[in-house]
């Protein structure tokens, strides 16, 4: 691929899209029609695809029935020319709500105007009538009108309320729009828009501003996209109405899902532009999974029976125009405090719930587990102190082992020694050594022979011994096996099959990806779960390097490093995440992780995120390991996700199990994922990873 085509955000299924809060007037459509002309040009500028203008934003909303009077009608059509006029040569197209007379009737509608082309236009199907408002005086409903036509300033349009517009050159650009009280009702008009395809959903709102209304807005936004599976654009008429009776805050919000992207300055008499890019490629695959929204489409009757499907040619631009959307490094750990906080709160809560569950229902007086003094396990054991405490049991009746191999620090097994004595539970160590050099001298292995031969066989025999005591001794203790491997690990199949960190009793960490567990850990410390002496070594813990500890220090001392291996967890678990729960292609994820690494000053980290650890990637780095993530994902590592053990689900990231949400075959391939990534990548980082 070009590489300004890979640069590009309609390269992969992004739409740039903004809504735009003019400076109104009372009434003085000329001066109108020239801000919204210049909005759209700016739009233009910024490579909007699409921008959505306030509710009656050409007329004016709040002059009463200055509507009926036919000199500001005919001013209205004059100014409708001059949008259309305006927009010949520029790119977005612009959504503007306008008064239209037609039939010996006026209706609040919405112009859909495109490169100088009126495409459509569509009327307000619920005209409040109620307290403040006094719609049904001036205008027509257009509920149940579809298949018209109406002629506007020269040009005829499609008019009703069934019409849908469809980009024919930029895919998934497809969007329907309703005028303010359409979406307060208890059925949307674009409820009928998102099940016939739309999805994007634009309301003109006028929608004057009273104590607490801002929050209903947001609220029924938030809640109407996430129903639909659909992005929503929400524009409302600010300064420059009259403010006889009522007042106006210009609020402007964009929603993808319950996401917000952006919102506007309210209050503000500066006209503005909220720009954002809405993930279409992603609200398509989420219909796709959805069983849910289908079946509704098929009880409303398959409303895409009953729609126009208005075709327009768009020309998107495919250049580098940056990315306009908020986008995390680490797609499972927010980074707003309060967010970070409750997201731990219920993570921790889930694991200590389900762990308790299966502790009531399984024979036996003990948990068993492994402690490394490494993370995962750490934050099992945690997370088993906390059952023992919420089952009035006494932590003793966590038997925890420390087995250290031939590679085992000091520092770690230390770590892990100081935590098991803090926290109160059984503790005791078995040394494998002894065990792993009969098994590799009956394996006539290298290593027995005083060889430095450090290859899988030598990792695995070390790995599957301690399973292999902690399996037996919970045999002999009557207890049950508490794994540790987490989300991440599952997804790279970094762990060992069978008798191996692969199998346990119950995997409480199993839903959970080594990112999260970060900060969990460090959760656990800032609310106090625990003392003081315990909280200083689970905060040790969090500063020592991830490893597997199975290969010995080289000469130079460095211990064997688990993302020198296999790479950052960080990278991994953005991949993965992209990948399994959205089902993005590989060139998108690369597009998305450039994106949100490639410079470490720009955009947020999570809470408490130590400082020396924030970095950056370039795109050729996100290419490589991306490329690892994709073959072990794929090609390797099924296997061991069909066979897991029970665990809980915790992130609405996924679960890997074979039970829950993904299946896959164990004999699949990696081969069409790394073809669609070296077929879209610009030509320097395809060579570097092929």
């Amino acid at each position: 691929m070009p590489e300004s085509r890979f640069h590009s955000l309609h390269a992969h299924g992004l739409v740039r899209v903004a809504a735009a809060t003019p400076v109104a007037s009372v009434g003085d459509v000329a001066a109108n029609a020239e801000a919204i002309a210049g909005l759209i040009a700016d739009a233009d500028r910024r490579g909007v695809d699409l921008v959505v203008f306030p509710e009656l934003a050409l007329s004016s909303y709040a002059i009463d029935d200055l509507l009926l009077q036919d000199a500001l009608l005919g001013a209205v059509e004059q100014g409708v020319a001059r949008i259309l006029a305006a927009s010949e040569a520029l790119a977005p197209v612009a959504v503007v709500g306008a008064p239209v007379r037609r039939n010996g009737r006026l209706y609040n509608c919405a112009l859909v105007v495109a490169r100088g082309t009126l495409l459509g236009v569509v009327p307000k199907s619920f005209l409040p009538n109620y307290r403040e408002y006094y719609e049904k005086r001036w205008f027509a409903s257009g509920a149940g009108l579809t298949g018209l036509e109406v002629t506007l300033a020269g040009q005829t349009a499609p008019f009703g309320v069934d019409q849908l517009f469809a980009a024919t050159d930029l895919p998934d650009f497809v969007f329907h729009a309703e005028i303010c009280e359409d979406y307060w009702a208890p059925l949307p008009p674009s409820t009928h828009g998102a099940l016939a395809g739309a999805l994007i959903l634009c309301n003109l709102s006028a929608s004057n501003v009273v104590v607490g209304k801002a929050r209903e807005r947001a609220m029924l936004a938030a809640a109407h996209a996430t129903r639909t599976l659909s992005a929503h654009i929400f524009s409302a008429t600010g300064a420059g109405e009259s403010t006889t009776d009522l007042a106006w805050d210009g609020q402007a919000m964009i929603h993808e899902l319950g996401d917000l992207l952006g919102r506007s300055a309210r209050f503000d008499r500066t006209p503005e532009l909220l720009v954002a890019d809405i993930d279409v490629q992603r609200l398509r695959l989420e219909r796709a999974r959805n069983g849910t929204f289908n079946d509704c489409a098929t009880g409303a009757g398959h409303p895409e029976t009953r729609f126009r499907r208005i075709a327009f040619t768009h020309q998107p631009h495919m250049r580098d125009a940056g990315l306009e959307r908020p986008l995390r490094r680490f797609p499972f750990v927010p980074d707003d405090a309060a967010r970070l906080d409750e997201d731990c709160y219920e993570a921790f809560n889930i694991q200590v719930e389900g762990l308790a569950q299966r502790f009531r229902a399984t024979p036996g007086d003990n948990m068993v587990i492994g402690v490394s003094g490494g993370l995962d396990s750490t934050h099992a054991l945690i997370v088993a102190a906390k059952t023992c405490d919420r089952l009035g049991l006494p932590r003793s009746a966590i038997l925890a082992f420390t087995l250290p191999g031939f590679a085992t620090g000091e520092g770690t097994k230390g770590n892990a020694w100081a935590l098991m004595k803090a926290l109160g539970v059984t503790a005791a160590e078995i040394d494998i050594r002894p065990a792993a050099e009969r098994m590799l001298a009956d394996l006539d292995h290298p290593f027995a022979d005083g060889q430095p031969v450090y290859d899988v066989t030598f990792e695995n025999v070390q790995a599957g011994l301690r399973t292999d005591y902690l399996f037996r001794l919970a045999n002999q203790h009557g207890g049950f096996v508490i794994g540790t491997g987490d989300l991440s690990e599952l997804a790279l199949g970094w762990c060992t099959y069978g008798v191996g960190d692969h199998m346990s009793h119950y995997g409480v960490n199993c839903g959970v990806p080594k990112t999260l567990i970060q900060h969990l850990i460090r959760w656990s410390i800032a609310t106090a779960q625990f003392d003081a002496e315990t909280d200083a070594i689970l905060d040790a813990i969090l500063a020592t390097e991830i490893s597997p500890e199975l290969v010995p220090a080289g000469a130079d001392g460095a211990m064997q490093s688990t993302e020198d291996r296999i790479g950052p967890y960080a990278l991994h678990d953005f991949f993965l995440h992209h990948i399994v729960r959205h089902g993005l292609p590989p060139s998108k994820v690369a597009f998305l992780a450039w994106h949100a690494w490639r410079d470490a000053a720009v955009g947020h980290w999570p809470p408490g995120f130590p400082d020396d650890a924030r970095v950056a990637y370039d795109l050729d780095t996100v290419a490589r390991w991306l490329r690892v993530f994709l073959t072990r994902f794929f090609a390797t590592s099924q296997f061991k996700r069909s066979a897991l053990p029970n665990g809980p689900k915790v992130s609405p990231g996924g679960s890997l199990s074979p039970r829950g949400e993904w299946r896959a075959p164990s004999d699949g391939g990696a081969a069409l994922w790394l073809a669609e990534l070296d077929r879209a990548l610009p030509e320097k980082a395809a060579a570097l990873n092929r």
